[in-house]
Parts: structure tokens; sequence; C-alpha cells
């Protein structure tokens, strides 16, 4: 063999090893990349040749997602049954824009790619049924869901809800207004994808913003529960410590002054009040300056225990993580014990620090996944509580919950859900704004209930829609939307 054989064969051999690289690079290590890209027609069309399964709530008898068959080349269609409702659950599905929620989360469960679906996928192959995807059972009641949306969007306002079951951390109820529906963006057609996008994404209401999960604002009076927390758990405090009824105070090493709603003085006369009436009347000089006495690391480590400024996700689903923000002076501690400066909370994390209240002061992780089912609705896993760590001793616990149920008394929210259900609970009104005294304040209002053995725990936040102007109050705005939410769960409609 001449050396212009060897070198001829020598590229040939070249080549082939260059063609089965290649082969191995796009078949095997970019195999997931390309087979998720939403440009890939061969992957789209096999997964709308089966229906994608089912979302439903926890009886499994409400199908709040679901799917039809087609005529045209797409085989079938994603439907929503209510979708503005539930839109912040499942988010949407959507082949020009992707997906969000849990149709993103669980996506590998409704498309049927899921490993954990790989018996039912063989079965299917065997026996020449048709595929179809896995479903998701959720920890979503659909009659809580159904009244917290429509208590905050019958309403006009602008806000968000989260119920959680104390006991298992379930999520009973995750609603966002104004909302969207998700139907038009499962369209097979590309213009009405198109035109749901233009309207929803540059909407000034931001309905596409799940503000259950990623809109943290300053939480104002429910904060307290962490003070109070701090306070007890020290041992140099109980219920009837004496606090301050001054209606303003000085912060410290500044010429200015905090004062109490309206500037009225706190209880029914003398210079002190007992930490459970300071708590009931939501008293800022009393809880400003027991942030004082707790100290800055104390709170901090109180609100760490609670969750405060950990990333957090529900099911996979993630969430914008809540913060106490910088505490620099004991002027800015005094602001942060009421919750207000740089806290931001949102109303997961809100409804997450109630839970654990009413938990015995034990957290639990948040989920909105009760079961996966196969395509037949056979059970193939399910999601076991998981326990977070304790935030409070369970004395501590039911000490404030002792005193939530006299805020609750206070709130004069006179619908007969209190007395018929034991509610325990605390109201915020938070103020922001350039000029904040001149700008309507966010209303807040968590609550759990019945108060000796809580079975629901949920925390309400409004940003905007209130019809009272500078009048507005935590209880007045989230307060008929909480207890819309224990009525449904509880059994009185």
């Amino acid at each position: 063999m001449n050396k212009s054989i060897r070198r001829v064969g020598m590229a040939m051999l070249v080549m082939v090893f260059l063609l089965l690289a290649n082969a191995t690079y796009v078949q095997v290590i970019k195999a997931d990349e390309y087979r998720n890209d939403s440009r890939n027609q061969r992957t789209l069309l096999d997964e709308y040749s089966r229906p994608r399964g089912m979302i439903l709530d926890s009886s499994g008898n409400v199908k709040i997602a679901s799917a039809k068959a087609t005529e045209d080349r797409y085989k079938y269609l994603r439907t929503y049954a209510d979708g503005p409702t539930y839109a912040p659950v499942t988010g949407f599905y959507s082949m020009n824009y992707g997906s969000t929620g849990l149709e993103r989360s669980q996506n590998t469960i409704l498309n049927g790619t899921d490993d954990r679906l790989f018996v039912r996928r063989l079965s299917d192959l065997v026996t020449g049924r048709n595929p179809a995807g896995g479903n998701v059972q959720t920890t979503i009641d659909a009659k809580v869901q159904s009244a917290l949306y429509h208590t905050l969007a019958d309403r006009g306002y602008t806000g968000a809800a989260v119920a959680i079951k104390p006991s298992t951390g379930e999520v009973l109820g995750m609603v966002s207004t104004p909302s969207f529906d998700p139907s038009p963006f499962a369209s097979h057609l590309t213009k009405d994808q198109t035109q749901a996008w233009q309207k929803d994404s540059t909407d000034k209401t931001q309905p596409m913003l799940n503000r259950a999960l990623r809109d943290p604002l300053p939480p104002g009076s429910t904060f307290k529960l962490i003070d109070a927390a701090a306070a007890l758990g020290s041992g140099k405090f109980n219920p009837d410590s004496k606090l301050t009824a001054e209606s303003k105070i000085t912060l410290p090493g500044t010429s200015t002054t905090l004062e109490n709603y309206g500037g009225s003085h706190c209880g029914s006369g003398g210079d002190q009040v007992t930490m459970t009436e300071a708590l009931a009347r939501s008293c800022n000089t009393a809880f400003a300056s027991l942030a004082g006495a707790v100290g800055k690391d104390a709170l901090s480590a109180q609100a760490k225990k609670f969750g405060v400024g950990e990333k957090q996700d529900v099911s996979g689903i993630s969430a914008t993580q809540s913060t106490l923000g910088d505490i620099p002076s004991n002027a800015a501690l005094y602001q942060t014990g009421i919750g207000q400066r740089d806290v931001q909370f949102t109303p997961l994390q809100s409804a997450e620090i109630t839970a654990a209240i009413a938990n015995k002061g034990v957290r639990m992780q948040p989920q909105l996944v009760k079961k996966i089912l196969g395509s037949d609705l056979t059970s193939i896993s399910d999601y076991d509580p998981q326990e977070l760590g304790e935030a409070t001793s369970p004395d501590v616990a039911a000490q404030i919950i002792g005193m939530m149920k006299q805020s609750e008394k206070m709130s004069h929210l006179s619908d007969g859900v209190t007395d018929k259900f034991d509610v325990a609970s605390k109201t915020g009104t938070a103020e922001h704004g350039i000029n904040s005294k001149a700008t309507v304040p966010y209303g807040w209002y968590t609550a759990m209930a019945p108060a000796n053995n809580p079975q629901i725990a949920v925390s309400v936040m409004v940003s905007n829609g209130s019809p009272y102007g500078q009048s507005t109050v935590g209880a007045k705005l989230g307060g008929p939307v909480g207890h819309a939410a224990i009525k449904a769960y509880l059994g009185g409609g």
C-alpha cells in the first residue's frame, strides 16, 4: 500500500469517527434538549397525539384541567373548566409560550413521559391501547378555592389569598386577582395564543402575576405574630406582660415619631397595656417597643424559624423569598417590628406562619400535589407531609392563639363566623408609597379555625381596590375573604 492510499484510508477513518461522534452527541448528549425544544414539531405532534392528563381537585371529582379530542392535526386540546379561578394553580399550557404552574412542574406526568408511568406505557404498547398522560390530584379544596376567588374578584380587589391545612401543609386554596383565562393559550391557533399573550402580558393590572407566591409586600401588623413569638419564646414575657400604651413614641436616635393607627391611645386608659390587648388592638407603639426589647438578633432568628428568607417552592412552583430587609439601627428595628420599612411577605409566607402557630409551632412544607394517578386513575404515588422544623414551642403557639382570639373579637366582623367557628386571627394595615399618609394602605388578614383544633389557616392580602380610602384596615378588606374560606371548608356554605 503506497503512501497516498494510506492517507486516504486514514482520512476516511477520521471522518467515520467524526460521524459516529456527532451521532452520539446528537442522539445521546443533546437528545433531551432537542426533544424539549418548542420548535421540534415531531415532539409536539407526538405529545398532542394523546390526551394530556387531568388536573383534579382534592376529592378527585372536579376536573380543573382536562383534554378533549379535536379534528385537526393536533389530536387533543387542553381545556380548563374555570380558568381564572384556578389559573394560579394550573398555570397555562401553550405551544408558543411554554407552560407555567402545575402544567410545567408536573409536565412529565401529564404528558405521560415520567418514569413512574413506565409500566403503563409498556402495557399500552403490548395491548395496543392508545397511550395517555398521567393525572395529578391536587390538594385544592374546590369550595375553598371558589370562596376565596369570588370573594376577592366580586369586590374588585387586587390581591391574593392562600389557605393551608396546618397539620399537613396541604394548600387548600391559592388565588390571585385579577386573574386570567388559560384557555386561549392552549388554542391550536397561533393567532389566539398571540392575542391572549398580548392582552394579558401587557395589562397594567398584571393578571398573569401569581400574587399569592410572587408579590411580596409589607405585611403591616400581621408581623406582630413574629414579635410575640420571639418575646414569649425568650421567657422574659408572657401574654400579661405590660407594654407601653402611648399614642406615639420617638424612634431611638431620631426625632421621627411612630404612632398608633389614627394616633389613638392603646387601650382604655393608663400608661401601659398587656401584650394580649396590644395585639388585639394592634398597637404600633407597644410592638415597636417590644421589638426593641427583644433585639435584632432574636427577632431575626425567630423570623428565620418561620421560613422568612428561605427559597421556597410549592410542588415545583417557585415563590419569591420573603425578607426582613436590612436592620441597620434601633430605629429600623422598631419599624421592622410593625411589619414596615423593608419587610416583604408573600401571602404564602403569611399563611405558613399562621399555619405553623396553628400546628403547635411546627412548620410543614406547603404542597399542591396530593397524588399522582395513572391514566386509569389508579394511584401511583402519594405525597407525605414533610416537617420543616419547629418555629416555636407548643406552649408559645398556644399563648399566641389565645391572643389571636382576642384580636379576632376586636375585628368587629359581624357575619357570625367568629362565634360559629371559634376563629383566631390577626389583621394588618400596611402603609407604603412616598407619601404614605395620602396613599391607601394594603390590607392583610390572617386567621385559623377552629382555634382549639385548627383545621384551616388562611391569609389574605388586598393591595388595591379598597372602597374605604384612608380608612382602610385589614379586617374590612381581608376579613370577609378569610371568613368565606373558613365557612366553605368547615361546612358553613
